[in-house]
C-alpha cells in the first residue's frame, strides 16, 4: 500500500516552497510544474499531521486549501484523508428541487452545542415539521468560534469549533437516512480579511474591481486560472466528498467576471459532469440582487445555468404589505401591489424605474419555472442586518405571523423558512463574530453604525464582537412546549402539510395562477390550479375585518384552512365554511384557503 502524500501548490510568481511539519524540523521542498503549480509526494508527512508552507522564506503560512484548520485561522493546517468515511445513505439520490421545503441554519446558535451533532439530535424535529432541506449558512474556517461565516478565509476547511469535516459528513449522512438534503452556503464573491494569506502565494484577487470587501476576486485578470480552478475543485470537493446536496451561491453579483465563459457556468459544466459520473443529482443555487434570469437561464441558452436563486424582492413585498418600514431598499416597494406582481412574476422590478436605484431595472423572467425562485417571510440577512436583530416575532402581531408564515408556503414557488421561526422564536438573531484583532474589530462596529444610518436608524447596536451578543442569539428549544410557542409550531406543520397534500399548491405552474388585489382594504386573492384542482388563497394583510366576494369561476369552495381559527389562537373562524360567490367574511390579518375539491 503506497502511504506517499501528494502536495499541491498554486503559487506562479514564487521562487521556492517548502512544507514544514509543526512537530519536528522536517522540510520538504516542492517542485515547480507548469502553470504555476508546485508539487512533491512524500512519504514523512502522516494522517493528522500538522504543517506550514513557506514561500519565499516567507514561513509559517496555512495551506490555502487546508482541510482543517484545528488551531484557527493563524495555527497550521492538518492532513486529513476525507475519503475514507464510511457512509450508510446508498439509498438517497437528493430529492426533485421543486419539492424543497427549506430550512436555513446557523449552526453556532441553533442548539445549545452549537455544532454539527447538536443539528442532528434534532433532524426529528425538522421532519416532523415537515422539512426535507436544510440550508447550513458557511462553514469555512472562520476567525475564533463566533461568526456568521461570511468571513471564511479557507474555503475547504470545515470550522473547527462546529466538528470539523468528519463531524459534517457526519450529519449529511444522518440527513440523507432521514431522508433530508442538505444545502450548504459558499462565498466565491470574497474572502474574510483576517487569517486571509491567499495572496501571500498567488494574485487570488485583482485590483481591477471593486466589491463592498475590497479588491475583487480574481476570476478574469491575469493569472486567473488558478484561481478559477481552486473555486470549481471547491464545489466539486462539497458534492463529491461530503455528499452535499446543493450549494447556495453567496451574492453572485458582487463576483466579477467579463470571461467569455463565466465562472458560474464554469461550475455548472462540471458539476454536470460529476453528476454523470456519480448518478447523483446536485444543485447551485444563487443569491442575486440583479433581477437578471441570465443567471438562472440553462446552459444551452447562454445562460450561467444556475438551478435557483433567492428573490429578496418577494419578502421585501411582503414585508412592506404587513405593515413594515419604507426606509432603505424597503422605499421601492408600495405595499400590495407589488405583492401581487412578485406572486406573478417573481421579480417585482423587471424594466421599471426603481427610485432607491435611480435607474430602470431588471429583466421578465417569464420563461422561468417557479422552481427556479425561493421565497421567504425572513432569514439571516433580513433579521440580522436589523440593528437590534429583531425577528418578525417581535416585529408584527401572532396573527400576522401565521399570515405571513402562509403567504410564503401559497406562493408558486418554493418556500423557505429561518431557523426558530417554527415557534415564533422571541430571541433575536444578531450580527456577531469573534475577531481578535483590535482595529478589525473596531472598523465592523463602525461599519454597522454607518450601514444603519441607511435606514436612518438611530441608537447603539449590540457589540458584534461580544459573547452576550453571541449567545442572546441561540434559539431557546424550551419554548416548544409553552403557549403561544407551542401553537405556532403546530401551525407551521399543517401549513406545511397542506402544502404537500394539495396538488394546486405542490405544483409549481406559474402559469396557472392569477392575482387580485384590493388596496383599500388590503386584500389579496391568489388564484392556482391543477388539473381541475382550483384553490383560492385570500389575504387580509388589515388591522380590520373585511367582506369580500368570491369568485364566480368554480360554482362552490370548500374553506380547508383557516389561519384565524381559534385553534390557532386565532380571534374567530372566518364565515362561511362552504362558498359560492357570495360575500365572506375574513378575519383582520388572516389567511382563508377555499378549493373546489
Amino acid at each position: 500500500m503506497n502511504n506517499d502524500a501528494e502536495v499541491l501548490v498554486w503559487a506562479p510568481l514564487a521562487d521556492a516552497i517548502e512544507l514544514r511539519l509543526s512537530n519536528s524540523d522536517t522540510k520538504i521542498p516542492l517542485e515547480k510544474k507548469a502553470y504555476g503549480y508546485w508539487e512533491t509526494h512524500t512519504d514523512k508527512i502522516k494522517i493528522d499531521d500538522t504543517y506550514f508552507f513557506t514561500v519565499n522564506n516567507i514561513p509559517q503560512l496555512p495551506d490555502p486549501a487546508s482541510l482543517v484548520q484545528p488551531d484557527g485561522v493563524h495555527g497550521g493546517s492538518q492532513a486529513i484523508d476525507i475519503k475514507n468515511f464510511e457512509w450508510t445513505d446508498y439509498q438517497w439520490n437528493n430529492i426533485p428541487l421543486e419539492e424543497y421545503i427549506f430550512y436555513e441554519i446557523h449552526t453556532g446558535t441553533f442548539s445549545p452545542q452549537g455544532t454539527f451533532e447538536g443539528i442532528e439530535q434534532r433532524l426529528d424535529h425538522l421532519r416532523e415539521l415537515g422539512i426535507n432541506a436544510i440550508e447550513i449558512m458557511p462553514i469555512a474556517q472562520f476567525p475564533g468560534s463566533r461568526n456568521w461565516g461570511y468571513d471564511g478565509v479557507y474555503p475547504f476547511a470545515v470550522q473547527n469549533s462546529y466538528g470539523g469535516a468528519k463531524a459534517l459528513q457526519q450529519l449529511v449522512n444522518a440527513c440523507h437516512k432521514k431522508d433530508v438534503a442538505v444545502v450548504l452556503d459558499v462565498v466565491y464573491n470574497h474572502l474574510g480579511p483576517e487569517g486571509n494569506y491567499l495572496s501571500q502565494f498567488a494574485p487570488y484577487f485583482t485590483d481591477k474591481y471593486k466589491t463592498p470587501w475590497g479588491s475583487a476576486v480574481n476570476f478574469d485578470d491575469a493569472w486567473c486560472d488558478g484561481v478559477r480552478r481552486y473555486f470549481i475543485e471547491n464545489a466539486l470537493m462539497w458534492f463529491r466528498d461530503f455528499r452535499i446536496d446543493a450549494l447556495r451561491l453567496d451574492a453572485v453579483h458582487a463576483i466579477k467576471d467579463f470571461s467569455p465563459v463565466h465562472i458560474l457556468q464554469e461550475i455548472k459544466q462540471y458539476v454536470d459532469e460529476l453528476t454523470k459520473a456519480t448518478g447523483r443529482n446536485h444543485y447551485l443555487i444563487v443569491e442575486s440582487d440583479l433581477n437578471d434570469p441570465r443567471f438562472i437561464n440553462p446552459l444551452e441558452e447562454n445562460g450561467y445555468g444556475m438551478d435557483a436563486q433567492w428573490i429578496d424582492e418577494f419578502h421585501h413585498a411582503l414585508r412592506v404589505t404587513a405593515g413594515g418600514e419604507t426606509t432603505g431598499y424597503y422605499s421601492d416597494f408600495n405595499s400590495i401591489r407589488h405583492l401581487a406582481k412578485s406572486y406573478k412574476d417573481a421579480y417585482v422590478y423587471d424594466g421599471q424605474f426603481s427610485a432607491h436605484r435611480k435607474k430602470t431595472f431588471g429583466i421578465k423572467s417569464e420563461k422561468n419555472p417557479g422552481k427556479q425562485f425561493i421565497v421567504f417571510s425572513q432569514n439571516h440577512d433580513q433579521v440580522g442586518n436589523r440593528m437590534l436583530g429583531e425577528r418578525t416575532s417581535q416585529l408584527v402581531s401572532f396573527e400576522m405571523q401565521k399570515l405571513l408564515a402562509a403567504a410564503v408556503v401559497v406562493s408558486p414557488y418554493l418556500p423557505m423558512f429561518f431557523m426558530g421561526e417554527e415557534w415564533s422564536e422571541p430571541h433575536p438573531f444578531l450580527y456577531f463574530v469573534s475577531h481578535t484583532d483590535k482595529q478589525l474589530a473596531e472598523a465592523v462596529r463602525e461599519g454597522r453604525k454607518k450601514e444603519f444610518a441607511a435606514f436612518h436608524i438611530s441608537g447603539e447596536a449590540p457589540d458584534p464582537t461580544a459573547e452576550e451578543t453571541f449567545q442572546q442569539s441561540k434559539l431557546q428549544w424550551d419554548l416548544l412546549h409553552q403557549q403561544p410557542h407551542e401553537t405556532m409550531l403546530q401551525y407551521y406543520k399543517a401549513l406545511i402539510a397542506l402544502r404537500k397534500q394539495q396538488p394546486a399548491l405542490r405544483h409549481l405552474n406559474r402559469q396557472q395562477l392569477s392575482v387580485d388585489t384590493n388596496e383599500e382594504q388590503k386584500i389579496l386573492l391568489l388564484h392556482r390550479w391543477y388539473q381541475d384542482q382550483h384553490i383560492i388563497s385570500l389575504m387580509n394583510f388589515s388591522k380590520t375585518q373585511q367582506l369580500v366576494l368570491m369568485p364566480a369561476y368554480q360554482p362552490q369552495w370548500n374553506k380547508i384552512f383557516d389561519s384565524a381559527d381559534t385553534k390557532w389562537k386565532g380571534p374567530a373562524p372566518s364565515e362561511p365554511s362552504v362558498a359560492d360567490n357570495s360575500l365572506i367574511i375574513i378575519q383582520a390579518e388572516s389567511i382563508l384557503i377555499y378549493a373546489n375539491k
